[in-house]
């Protein structure tokens, strides 16, 4: 069979992703995009001289041979990217007690046994089991044989990896006495699995988690350059209402002007609840599909506070988790007792010569209450902005002198934002949080009773990130070639 027509809705990472494939397949493919730009929450903003990241803390795959590498190779051409790698993954600081946690599992070892050796069993067992997921090879969906080899590394492990995919942060964090280290594992998103923290060490241990330069501007604009160079085309300002269903298969949709377009495959990279239960009306679903959006946690929503500083703050924690003297309250449902700020001296492209680009992001589950204040009270929506605002400066303030008097810029970005530029569900910063309940595996990539039609993204495979959205686009794409009699390879 001849490849066909497709459309993509929705021009983030996993859409540009989808989007290169297909086309590398063969396929004529035009990517929707509601907004005016592509990315989606793979995005940063300009403010006064300052660009203010919004996604991108590192990217898994940034080591050549490294694990993902060659799967962004075949959407973009990764060499074009700078790289940088922070020895240090975080600070935490409480008044004059501070945690190093180092990316280097012997240097992190050293650092939490010299802080806290009355937690040492716990200790060795945490850094024990980075450095043993770090000596694997992680299967990739490349081929059988391939996950059948990398697997069989796997086996000695799967005891352990049962036995710990069970935990959540917070129930590990209940091993340690040392109020920083329990912070660090319960503060923020307790209910994370307890393997999320140690897979993301693991890749850091293996040099293959650093921080592209130019951050997600850079990358979108790398992989959205590669989709058009292959002939691919991204509308912008183009919301799909519903999409067409002829037949049980999916025709095409129809945009919210009216306009119609048709397609012999439509693919949908936008917010899965939004694809589900409005473009769709709910028609192709089941009990299975439905109880996962019923009872499956999202990753929270945020503020984030950006603070554009007349200073060079280099010397400072590239990520700095602050507990300040003051519990910052966010919303009526929502308290904050840390505040985690990117101080982006590593990155030239982020401030003025001389200056800081500063994000300081503050998780929230109260979506609703801060669309609701945007679109009922925009006077106190603004009044509420600045007020979270002005108690996040004062405790940043407090915490790096060098600023105190020098913020020239500060920007508010709430849960509202994310919904209006992205639509993403309830506002979240993700898609499904990886819990032990949800684990790694899955949501099906296609809806019972409809056919032509695929999803891609962080809502069909919990954990969300940049690698869901590149992995999930180049497994549906090899469904595709299957289901449409053509060989998987790419030109």
């Amino acid at each position: 069979m001849k490849s066909g027509n497709a459309l993509v809705i929705g021009g983030g990472v996993a859409g540009l992703c989808a989007g290169i494939y297909l086309r590398r397949l063969g396929f004529g493919v035009e990517i929707l995009e509601q907004h005016s730009l592509a990315g989606g929450l793979a995005t940063a903003w300009k403010r006064g001289g300052f660009t203010f990241e919004n996604c991108i803390h590192w990217l898994v795959g940034s080591k050549d041979g490294g694990q993902l590498n060659a799967a962004w190779k075949e959407v973009f051409d990764v060499s074009r990217l700078v790289f940088f790698e922070d020895p240090v993954f975080e600070v935490l600081e409480r008044g004059t007690d501070r945690l190093t946690l180092y990316r280097d599992p012997g240097r992190l070892e050293a650092e939490l046994l010299d802080k806290a050796p009355q937690d040492a069993a716990a200790i060795r067992e945490f850094v024990g089991l980075v450095r043993k997921i770090a000596r694997l090879r992680m299967p990739e969906g490349d081929s059988l044989l391939r996950n059948a080899l990398a697997g069989l590394g796997l086996v000695p492990l799967l005891p352990l990896l049962s036995r710990y995919g069970k935990l959540t942060m917070a129930d590990y964090s209940k091993r340690f006495s040392h109020p920083l280290l329990r912070a660090f594992f319960s503060a923020g998103m307790g209910e994370l699995s307890f393997l999320a923290i140690v897979f993301t060490l693991a890749w850091m241990a293996q040099g293959n988690a650093a921080y592209p330069v130019g951050g997600s501007l850079r990358l979108v604009r790398l992989l959205e350059d590669s989709f058009r160079n292959r002939g691919g085309a991204l509308r912008f300002g183009a919301r799909v209402e519903r999409i067409l269903v002829e037949g049980g298969r999916a025709v095409g949709v129809a945009l919210q002007d009216g306009e119609t377009r048709r397609a012999d495959i439509v693919v949908s990279a936008a917010d899965g609840h939004a694809t589900i239960f409005d473009m769709l009306k709910g028609r192709f679903t089941n009990g299975r599909i439905r109880r996962k959006y019923e009872t499956y946690k999202t990753f929270p929503s945020y503020l984030q506070v950006s603070l554009g500083v007349g200073a060079d703050l280099k010397g400072e924690p590239g990520t700095i988790v602050l507990f300040p003297d003051e519990i910052i309250r966010l919303d009526p449902d929502t308290t904050a007792e840390s505040l985690t700020c990117r101080i982006f001296h590593f990155d030239p492209t982020m401030a003025p010569p001389g200056k800081t680009a500063v994000t300081c992001l503050l998780p929230t589950y109260n979506e609703p209450y801060w669309s609701d204040l945007r679109r009922q009270d925009p006077a106190r929506y603004e009044a509420e902005k600045l007020r979270v605002a002005a108690a996040v400066t004062a405790a940043f303030e407090a915490r790096f002198a060098g600023a105190r008097g020098r913020i020239e810029v500060v920007d508010v970005a709430t849960p509202a934002t994310v919904v209006r530029y992205t639509g993403n569900w309830k506002g979240s910063m993700e898609g499904w949080l990886y819990t032990p309940a949800t684990g790694i595996r899955p949501l099906p990539c296609v809806l019972p009773g409809l056919r032509n039609f695929y999803m891609v993204g962080q809502w069909i495979a919990p954990g969300g990130g940049l690698p869901s959205a590149l992995m999930t686009a180049r497994s549906v794409s090899k469904r595709i070639a299957r289901e449409s009699g053509i060989r998987w390879k790419l030109a």
